[in-house]
């Protein structure tokens, strides 16, 4: 625990076990400088720490004991992994003695993490902690960052060690970090931007990470390139910034695909070439020249040939590129791009016999004007969230992206409430993906934590109903969340807005201290928005919403911009 205050650490999301005791115990005495959040789930914890990290670029935090309890943290370590969240997770383990006798609440961490983790340790020596500590706060938060694992033997926690050095040297053999941008890549990359007619920036969640989102803007408003978003890039630059296109991919807007699909320079910054961005791949770009910018050289030509792969920090190479830019002349290519947009603008219905989702994202979004912090669960509540909201800033935008786990929305974000106590926070949520971690509620409470919650609740797995509609012909495969005996459950029901929904999600608030309401008319969102917003505690906003809407436009998996449902 000392480290952990050396190192900075303000927050420790951490569950008790016979294995993690004696770092609880010292977790008490430094309470004056570490808040310790008590989740009620591990995976919870961990969630949590991750939405910590996301909103403020520092690590995350997070404590749990062996066996159950580690494993717990699997998922969270592998959804940092994949989309680059800074965080250390330290784990209880049995007695270094009994290590391999499958003893009580005993697994082996390091070997079951040991592809989901950025880098694992099996503490050995009671002296080695500060170093250990020190090389895993370095490597979670430098280069690509993602999640270390400390996994300390119970024994070794007891161990007393006189004059400690808590500034060891590190070592890290093999651990390079990529070079700065040459001057040969800032050139070649100046004179692509130069011969271009229709460049696009395909801007991704590295640009967010590097904290060069306003280097990104920068580039854009100084040659006058549009910029598409990748889902976790929303933010580098404002939704209603003329030069945003929004999000593109598969629930991208029409326009960042055409203008993707059409452009002769592809500058793609801080991306993976993700498949739910690409679709078919040797159709994605495949007019343009890519320049590619990343700072983990995997990722360099893993999915898409780069025409000139740049292995540096992205924050560094706009740096060194952006006094050498001169405005372009794209006349055309905007004229075009504006015609995409008269055409194909992102558009909803405007009923008033439903509350459909995406009204109710784009009047918080309006009510708010950009001062919020998001987080979302997985689902179609998150694509609407990120197709409707008006971001205007980076690090205020948290979801699960590369793998997709749902339950992250809430315990998301209480940690993001944690590092910023003022903020309006708010996790819109679906009902499938709220109530996997809905036990996150007690510690909204019990913390202070004043989160809002948007139910958007149809009574289904929404994505997966959509997908079953689109492609099963409608046959539904365990999609409905209420009884199994219901017309709804194998698709035969008339889709009416049932009396009484099942969960009762206003009593399950109710019942662990959280205020909430529930409605059913359009009329009633924006007054219940305002209500929510005022509450100065948590609160969930129950919201009836019809399981028939689709997240439009889609691009089918494995498809092309061609193949785009529009309708």
């Amino acid at each position: 625990m000392a480290c952990l205050v050396r190192h900075g650490v303000e927050v420790v999301f951490a569950y008790p076990g016979g294995a993690s005791m004696p770092m609880h115990q010292a977790l008490t005495r430094v309470r004056d400088r570490i808040r310790t959040i008590l989740p009620r789930h591990e995976q919870g914890g961990i969630f949590a720490a991750e939405g910590y990290a996301r909103v403020t670029g520092k690590p995350g935090v997070v404590m749990a004991t062996s066996g159950p309890g580690a494993l717990n943290l699997v998922t969270g370590l592998a959804d940092a992994k994949m989309d680059s969240v800074p965080l250390v997770a330290v784990t209880g383990q049995v007695p270094t003695k009994v290590i391999g006798t499958d003893a009580f609440q005993e697994t082996p961490m390091v070997e079951v993490c040991r592809a989901i983790t950025k880098h694992h340790y099996l503490v050995q020596h009671a002296r080695d902690i500060p170093r250990i500590v020190k090389e895993a706060f370095h490597i979670a938060s430098t280069g690509r960052p993602g999640p270390v694992l400390i996994d300390v033997p119970k024994d070794i926690q007891n161990t007393l060690v006189p004059d400690p050095d808590y500034d060891p040297p590190m070592d890290l053999p093999g651990y390079r970090l990529p070079s700065p941008p040459s001057a040969e890549a800032v050139a070649e990359t100046v004179r692509a931007i130069r011969e271009s007619r229709r460049p696009i920036i395909y801007c991704g969640g590295g640009v967010i990470t590097a904290g060069a989102a306003e280097l990104v803007r920068e580039l854009a408003e100084r040659a006058r390139i549009p910029v598409a978003m990748t889902l976790q890039g929303l933010g580098a630059i404002p939704s209603d910034h003329y030069l945003s296109l929004g999000m593109l991919g598969m629930h991208g807007t029409v326009y960042a695909n055409y203008a993707i699909n059409e452009a002769d320079l592809l500058l793609a910054l801080g991306v993976r070439f993700d498949d739910r961005v690409t679709g078919k791949l040797s159709e994605f770009a495949k007019h343009g020249r890519i320049v590619h910018v990343e700072i983990d050289a995997s990722e360099i030509n893993k999915n898409k040939t780069a025409h000139l792969g740049i292995c540096t920090d992205v924050a560094a190479f706009l740096r060194a590129l952006l006094p050498k830019l001169e405005p372009g002349d794209y006349g055309d290519w905007h004229r075009q791009i504006d015609a995409w947009r008269a055409a194909d603008p992102m558009s909803y219905d405007a009923r008033d016999d439903v509350i459909l989702p995406q009204y109710v994202i784009d009047t918080f979004s309006k009510l708010t004007r950009g001062a919020f912090l998001m987080s979302t669960g997985v689902g179609q509540h998150q694509m609407w969230a990120a197709q409707w909201t008006n971001f205007q800033k980076p690090r205020t935008w948290v979801t699960s992206g590369g793998l997709g786990s749902m339950g992250y929305g809430l315990p998301a974000a209480l940690g993001m409430q944690a590092a910023f106590p003022n903020a309006l926070v708010v996790d819109i949520d679906g009902d499938g993906s709220f109530v996997m971690n809905i036990q996150e509620l007690a510690t909204a409470y019990c913390e202070k934590l004043p989160v809002k919650v948007i139910l958007l609740n149809n009574q289904h797995l929404g994505m997966v109903v959509q997908w079953e509609d689109r492609f099963f012909a409608s046959n539904r495969a365990h999609t409905y969340l209420g009884p199994v005996d219901h017309p709804e459950a194998v698709g035969q029901g008339s889709g009416e807005l049932p009396e009484v929904t099942y969960p009762d999600f206003v009593a399950i608030a109710r019942g662990f201290g959280v205020a909430a309401r529930q409605i059913r008319h359009k009329h009633e969102v924006e007054g219940a928005l305002r209500e929510m917003i005022a509450h100065d505690g948590p609160y969930v906003l129950d919201i009836l919403v019809p399981y028939q809407e689709h997240v439009l436009p889609m691009i089918p998996a494995g498809m092309s911009v061609k193949e785009i449902i529009k309708s």
